[in-house]
């Protein structure tokens, strides 16, 4: 459960870094750029914590799971991005994704 709570941390860094990068302007501005990096190796750091005890595969969808659904929602709700049901319906497959893989991985 320990290394699930890692890669659940990793997932959530991986939100907050990706949205990061909308406010480093391509890299041209400093300080958002260097709290993208320290928090992205962060996350890339916690990942590789928890692929000790979860399938590799496993954690990397995951992972990227967390970040682009997080990430998606985020843009809908801050940044005024489109809301449209089918873009939902799929938001929510990615959701349900993430469960499934932590549901069939049998380490829990």
């Amino acid at each position: 459960m320990k290394a699930w709570l890692i890669l659940l941390a990793a997932g959530l860094l991986e939100i907050f870094w990706a949205t990061g990068l909308r406010f480093t302007d391509g890299f041209s501005r400093l300080v958002p750029s260097v709290i993208v990096l320290v928090v992205a190796w962060v996350s890339f750091y916690l990942l590789a914590v928890a692929m000790r005890e979860i399938p590799m595969g496993t954690a990397y969808a995951v992972w990227t799971g967390i970040g682009a659904a997080g990430v998606a929602v985020l843009g809908i709700l801050w940044f005024k991005e489109p809301a449209s049901a089918v873009r939902l319906f799929f938001l929510a497959m990615i959701v349900i994704g993430i469960i499934g893989l932590k549901w069939s991985s049998g380490n829990n």
